[in-house]
């Protein structure tokens, strides 16, 4: 359904292209110059896809910086990694099983949408950089590990039309999508426009910094959009983001983000499109701009956008695309007023300024990845401090893991050529790598290794235990591997507080591994720094690493290259030539094979990784009443997505190392919680299983105590989080969640609502959640609610004897009545907003969900035809 009236001919080509300022112009003259980038490209999309009869008063919307109508959002593409990507795909495989059983025809299901899937999250470091085969160690190891899942994606690239896969060991998603897969204008059917998508990660936005909108979505609302099914959206919170001034001398990308992280939270920026421009905005790489859109999760942002420019074109040569590709990007951009020169009248809401110039060496940790810590300021801050060595045993702080790891920073070439020259100068004064660091280098692209090898500097890295152990998402998304066990002997017998260093984008507790206690983020370089210096417990910026072979103490200062030759060898080592060797026999052999097989998957029974969905059957399917719920937890601010599905190693005392035992998994091989999310019945054991989780209703001794806990109500019996699960499950028993503000921030996780929803989950009231998990919620069928200002579980009292209704009729963001009953039989009622945000929402709940809300239409317009 096309408004071609507004379909024109693009100049100097032989496409056409939609005339969004021409529909804006008409409604309000001059008004499209005003308007911000992201509101440009969401008007070329409904100009060029939404409903001719509602046009008008959507634009309207953008126009009129108006919140109070829906919008359709069509994108043109849809990325997933492994994890969320296969979660999708055995959901729509269970959803033709379901048509199928109703007398529909299962093959008619494919994504309308064309669906990219990468598997890059499925590989754990379990041999470290130091092992000269580690990278074909490991892959065999992941191959093995994942023979269930890999049948599956494999079976899903030829049942399914619409369906693109690139196998294991050929990169991150989200830096193939940077340096192949957007080709930032698109062309279909004779018409050019702006690439958009959506993917199944929290850090999607890194492709923003070509000028595509991309957001991280859950599984569950990527599979909407599969469907062809719109986004429906309300103009977001669209914020310019000025940058002045220049990086000063030895500051990396990754302390400017850190820097910016830090800013953009305390500026209160969650949910908001960011758009950065100015000056500093100009001057930095594209690479440099990847790695602030990449960490747009981390200061709550849902895109990060750049303009296109000079820099972007740049980016297209260098990473070898084709010349005809570069000319239609500048003269669509230039064309449709999304080049940088032609937003300068663009008016914002709200305006942020930044200075580059104030940037200094930064970390950020012991949690979070908006903690910064300047490293000058380590001592002061009591994170470094002189530690006393014993012979032969690992000091305080010790790093027991150094990573140079995950998209953020791989995808920079200078990060990774200060890195590499770093090592080179460490070897040059004999530094060493200390025995109990376990070392890697996982690079998002294959490319990475041709320039470093180009510049000579992978051998350096090589020396020191940076060695290639994939490429592939690692140790940022707790993929980090065993430990030596002599070293996790001394972790354990001692209690160590062991910790990492890594390079990437989330440093949550307990997400990198279960025996460092806390991480911290860092540039490639520093990462290399302190592998040398072996423990946190270190000033950086004054101890000294190591002596030389004269007996010379050697500091950070020693050893950290200069911008000017980091830049030379940047400019004389990274070739577009090298990616094109990387990409064009992947995406040669990504292409579907042609091969026909059964549009149903031959499930296997004893599979830990692959089992049909429940989503239709038992207890989902039945009607949620929202009636006499008790809580399964009580829980406080900042419960992240790894609090409520955990995604590292699975450990033989938990509830789903205990169920994969039973089933004959060796325990090498039990693998992480992340790669069995196809299989329910081990990922629904995960629901909680974090070993930080602080669970209000389980007390000791007067405090609050960490683990995988809950409290059986009406008994007051405290167990292990899955036995009350399992109880409650017998019973019947509806659930609801208490919690604080900030309720499933981090990454998109569709099991941290999966797993609640098949515990019995009917409701979650927060004080606030993280816009990709509330959306999932929706998608499975949880009710979100949340607490009106200054009310609270605090504020209420609520200590888990209670059982609790919700009252009254949903429609977006409603008041609802969150009914309170006490043990001692008083009632309580406490007004709540309904966080259905849309009609659309209200429709996906009704039905119990997106799959079954997909079911009933499919069906619905099949018995209609």
């Amino acid at each position: 359904m096309m408004n071609t009236a507004y379909r024109k001919p693009l100049p100097g080509t032989q496409l056409d292209y939609f005339d969004a300022r021409a529909a804006v112009d008409a409604i309000t003259p001059g008004a499209y110059d005003k308007l911000p980038y992201t509101s440009r490209v969401l008007a070329e999309n409904l100009v060029r896809r939404c409903d001719p009869a509602t046009l008008r008063d959507s634009l309207t919307q953008l126009i009129e910086r108006k919140r109070d109508l829906d919008f359709p959002w069509f994108p043109a593409r849809v990325v997933c990694h492994d994890i969320l990507g296969q979660t999708a795909l055995v959901d729509l495989a269970g959803l033709r099983d379901a048509i199928a059983g109703q007398g529909g025809d299962p093959a008619l299901v494919n994504p309308v949408v064309p669906t990219q899937l990468v598997v890059d999250h499925s590989l754990a470091v379990e041999c470290g950089g130091f092992d000269p085969d580690a990278f074909a160690k490991n892959r065999a190891i992941e191959d093995r590990r994942n023979e269930d899942r890999f049948d599956f994606i494999n079976w899903t690239k030829k049942a399914f039309k619409n369906v693109d896969v690139i196998p294991p060991g050929n990169g991150i998603l989200h830096q193939i999508n940077l340096e192949r897969m957007s080709p930032v204008v698109q062309v279909k059917d004779g018409v050019a426009f702006p690439d958009t998508l959506v993917g199944t990660d929290s850090h999607t936005p890194m492709v923003d910094a070509l000028g595509v909108i991309a957001i991280g979505v859950g599984g569950l609302e990527a599979e909407t959009v599969m469907l062809g099914r719109a986004s429906w959206m309300r103009l977001p919170d669209i914020v310019g983001v000025e940058l002045s001034g220049k990086p000063q001398p030895g500051i990396t990308a990754t302390d400017i983000v850190l820097a910016l992280t830090e800013f953009l939270r305390k500026e209160k920026v969650v949910s908001a499109y960011l758009e950065f421009y100015g000056e500093g905005a100009s001057a930095l790489t594209l690479g440099d701009r990847a790695t602030i859109s990449n960490m747009a999760p981390e200061y709550g942002a849902t895109a990060a956008m750049f303009y296109i420019d000079e820099q972007t074109l740049k980016y297209l040569r260098l990473t070898g695309r084709e010349d005809e590709l570069v000319r239609l990007v500048e003269t669509y951009a230039k064309t449709t007023g999304l080049w940088a020169d032609s937003l300068k009248q663009a008016e914002y809401e709200r305006v942020l300024r930044f200075d580059l110039s104030t940037v200094v060496r930064n970390m950020a940790g012991p949690s979070n990845p908006h903690k910064r810590v300047p490293t000058s300021e380590l001592a002061a801050r009591g994170i470094a401090g002189k530690v006393e060595q014993e012979p032969g045993r690992m000091p305080d702080g010790a790093v027991i893991i150094a990573a140079i790891t995950s998209c953020t920073n791989t995808n920079n070439p200078r990060n990774m050529m200060a890195a590499g020259l770093l090592a080179r100068n460490a070897n040059r004064r004999g530094l060493v790598r200390k025995p109990w660091v376990k070392s890697s280098l996982a690079p998002g692209s294959k490319t990475v290794a041709l320039y470093l090898e180009e510049a000579g500097l992978l051998p350096e890295l090589e020396q020191l235990g940076f060695g290639v152990v994939a490429f592939a998402c690692t140790t940022c998304n707790g993929m980090s591997g065993a430990l030596d066990p002599v070293i996790q002997k001394e972790v354990v017998e001692r209690d160590l507080y062991a910790t990492a260093v890594l390079s990437g984008n989330r440093n949550f507790d307990g997400r990198i591994h279960p025996y460092a206690k806390q991480a911290f983020l860092a540039s490639p370089p520093l990462v290399v720094a302190y592998a040398i210096a072996g423990t946190i417990r270190f000033d950086i910026e004054k101890d000294v690493l190591g002596t030389d072979a004269e007996g010379r103490p050697v500091t950070l200062q020693d050893i950290w290259p200069s911008d000017e030759e980091i830049d030379a060898l940047v400019a004389s080592s990274v070739k577009p030539e090298q990616f094109r060797r990387v990409y064009e026999p992947m995406f040669t052999f990504a292409v579907e094979s042609g091969e026909k097989v059964s549009p149903l998957y031959d499930w296997r029974p004893q599979s830990t990784y692959i089992r049909r969905p429940p989503y239709w059957e038992g207890a989902l399917a039945g009607v949620r009443t929202l009636k006499g719920m008790r809580p399964l937890a009580v829980l406080g601010d900042n419960i992240t997505t790894d609090h409520l599905s955990p995604s590292n190693a699975i450990l033989l005392d938990s509830a789903a190392g205990e169920y994969l035992a039973k089933m004959g998994l060796p325990e090498e091989d039990f693998n992480s919680y992340a790669t069995h999310r196809g299989d329910h019945l081990t990922a629904q054991r995960a629901t909680f299983a974090n070993p930080t989780l602080k669970n209000e209703m389980v007390v000791e001794n007067g405090k609050v105590k960490a683990g995988s806990l809950a409290r059986i109500e009406p008994e007051g019996k405290i167990t292990r989080m899955w036995e009350a699960i399992e109880t409650y499950m017998e019973r019947r028993q509806p659930l609801i969640v208490i919690a604080g503000a900030d309720y499933g921030q981090g990454s998109s996780r569709d099991w941290a609502a999966k797993g609640v929803r098949l515990a019995g989950v009917e409701a979650i009231v927060a004080e606030g959640f993280e816009r990709i998990h509330r959306t999932n919620l929706v998608g499975m069928g949880v009710l979100p609610l949340e607490f009106k200002p200054g009310v609270n579980r605090l504020t209420l009292g609520i200590d888990g004897t209670e059982t609790f209704d919700v009252v009254g009729t949903r429609r977006p963001r409603a008041d609802l009545t969150l009914v309170i009953h006490r043990r001692n039989g008083e009632r309580v009622e406490v007004p709540v907003t309904c966080r259905l945000d849309t009609a659309e929402e209200v429709s996906i709940y009704e039905a119990g969900g997106v799959l079954q809300r997909f079911a009933q239409d499919f069906l619905a317009s099949s018995k209609a035809a």
